[in-house]
């Protein structure tokens, strides 16, 4: 986008990856705040809700913290992420840790821009794509970007962390 054309807001985490030249796109949704689930949010974008990834944080045993970017139909396997984050096992966080953890809420988690870096890992399925949405770093707003871009840019790994959800 031009710096004369008018768009969405510039998000923390937009002018980070303006910062280091990726390509990406922000795009707006309608948010309902008693509903914001991935399925929703692609509902609203108008997109397989298979590019449409969530990003969840968790803590491991004795690794710490880390991050998971998974298709907003799938649900994590903690196991295989835990496996891969080198940890004995893992718990996403309680939701009241988010915030001061990361500095996003739920709902507007973004990979791009947390308060410190964790290590972060994608599914697989993410290579699938030639552009998916993950959080711009608030509800409402979502990022259109390269996958290789994305993992590149958080030093992200892809593995086999999560399953459909049941």
């Amino acid at each position: 986008m031009g710096k004369n054309e008018k768009g969405p807001a510039k998000t923390n985490a937009a002018r980070l990856l303006d910062k280091a030249g990726i390509d990406y796109r922000l795009v707006p949704y309608e948010v309902d705040e008693s509903n914001l689930a991935a399925d929703h949010v692609a509902e609203e974008l108008g997109e397989d809700i298979n590019c449409v990834f969530k990003t969840l944080v968790l803590n491991g045993e004795r690794s710490g913290h880390f991050v998971c970017v998974i298709p907003g139909n799938m649900e994590v396997d903690l196991k295989a992420a835990a496996r891969v984050a080198g940890a004995k096992k893992a718990d996403l966080i309680p939701m009241k840790e988010l915030l001061p953890l990361t500095g996003y809420i739920r709902g507007g988690c973004s990979p791009i821009g947390m308060k410190k870096p964790f290590p972060t890992f994608f599914h697989s399925t993410i290579n699938n794509f030639d552009r998916v949405y993950v959080s711009a770093g608030v509800r409402g707003l979502q990022f259109c970007i390269a996958p290789a871009d994305l993992i590149a840019y958080t030093g992200g790994t892809v593995a086999d962390i999560a399953n459909l959800q049941s």
